[in-house]
């Protein structure tokens, strides 16, 4: 078989919250036939619980504080990937595949687009929109292979009514533990179960088109999302409510999964190494934080991980924390004092963010350990106390162990954002290059 084309279809702020992930009231008909189609990972994890930080350890297979992108590539703090050549698209593009983006790719400055390895770029567009931009795209590329084609989707990033979506409660509207019951609270979620049924109208349509143009036999297809809910104690924590991803996986040669479930771990960094590795590359150690896991797809040998790490350090302020988990227990060491979770503007204007302010408030624990399989939702933290005296040491090692590894510059104090650079540039009268 020729080496396979490449769909990689991303969304924004969705967590698991679909059907085929057991979200009954979410109404997401192809990403659940993808699923069924192909394997479904239940233990997915981003590295990062913010955008652009994710992403970045997404697209590269590196932690994200090692390529430089320890927050937001926008205003006010313009992080930006480093080297922009570590991007998976611009590896096959040097391997020979045709590569074209959709909609946005928050991991740079959209003025250095191309330095990642795009050879085209549709614009952002509401999903059905942007999927019929992808279908013209493979109508009148569907001679040039191998490609590359990566679809992010903007929904369901708020406003959940963005592209004309509406609110969804065909289903009704669960709510998860950690939001509490009230109207308000059942109507966010209406828009949000709208926006995610729009995102997977626009996954029906592409994969229409992936079918019509006889693409389907041989296009590896995945599909992910950033990170968890756009929800408050979700998005921009390190909870598992802020750092669960879906993760659906569909390969050709005959061997497409048959809605196989697959409970291990599985970090964000792993998925670079496994797609090098399904195209018949090497994915060395020592150049990535990940590992591959297609042996475990192909039904060969594999270790599962017992450990995936996750950080932030920059959102909407300065706001360094780590993580450790493993398949049951959680631990978050906390470097500065502050609100108990950080509420992004789009969240705190929302209508749920009022009814919980009193959980916001007060200061952040030096250490958060959760035992997941007895408290899933992280609400009682058993750090310092006696039942875990022999657990927190070691986690706490391998947190560090982590770190150090993958040469944290958190070890050596606050991490300068390129804004400080700059100011301080500007300060000694030096030129600044944008």
């Amino acid at each position: 078989m020729n080496r396979p084309n490449i769909l990689f279809i991303t969304c924004h702020d969705m967590g698991r919250h679909l059907g085929c992930y057991g979200r009954q009231t979410v109404v997401s008909p192809h990403l659940d036939a993808l699923a069924a189609q192909g394997v479904r990972f239940a233990n997915s994890f981003c590295t990062a619980p913010q955008c652009s930080p994710s992403r970045a350890a997404l697209h590269t297979g590196r932690h994200a504080h090692a390529v430089g992108v320890l927050g937001l590539v926008h205003n006010p703090f313009n992080w930006r990937l480093q080297p922009p050549s570590a991007h998976f698209a611009r590896r096959v593009k040097e391997l020979g595949y045709h590569t074209a983006l959709f909609g946005a790719q928050h991991v740079t400055r959209e003025a250095l687009l191309p330095q990642l390895g795009y050879d085209h770029h549709g614009a952002e567009e509401a999903a059905p929109r942007l999927a019929q931009q992808v279908r013209a795209y493979l109508q009148t590329n569907s001679r040039r292979q191998p490609f590359y084609l990566e679809v992010d989707f903007t929904e369901p990033h708020r406003p959940y009514s963005w592209g004309g979506a509406h609110p969804e409660k065909a289903l009704g509207v669960a709510l998860p533990p950690y939001i509490p019951e009230h109207p308000d609270s059942v109507a966010e979620f209406a828009g949000l179960q709208g926006a995610i049924r729009q995102m997977d109208e626009g996954v029906g349509i592409v994969l229409a088109a992936l079918n019509e143009a006889g693409l389907d036999e041989n296009t590896l297809v995945l599909f992910t999302t950033d990170h968890g809910l756009a929800m408050p104690r979700a998005k921009c924590t390190l909870y598992d409510a802020g750092i669960e991803t879906a993760l659906l996986l569909r390969w050709p040669a005959g061997n497409a999964g048959g809605g196989r479930v697959f409970e291990e771990l599985i970090s964000h960094v792993d998925i670079v190494p496994t797609l090098l590795e399904a195209l018949g590359l090497p994915a060395t150690a020592d150049e990535f934080h990940g590992r591959s896991f297609w042996p475990l797809l192909q039904g060969k040998g594999y270790e599962a991980t017992e450990t995936v790490f996750a950080e932030k350090t920059y959102h909407t302020a300065y706001e360094p924390m780590r993580a450790v988990r493993t398949a049951r227990h959680k631990l978050i060491l906390n470097f500065e004092t502050g609100p108990r979770f950080d509420v992004p503007d789009d969240i705190r204007n929302g209508r749920i963010y009022p009814l919980m302010i009193d959980q916001a408030t007060g200061h952040r624990p030096p250490v958060e350990l959760y035992d997941l399989e007895r408290d899933p939702h992280e609400q009682d933290n058993l750090a310092g106390r006696p039942e875990v005296a022999h657990l927190e040491p070691s986690m706490l090692h391998s947190l560090r162990r982590w770190m150090q590894e993958s040469d944290d510059p958190l070890l050596n104090g606050p991490p300068r954002s390129p804004f400080y650079m700059s100011t301080i540039a500007l300060l000694a009268g030096e030129q600044v290059n944008d």
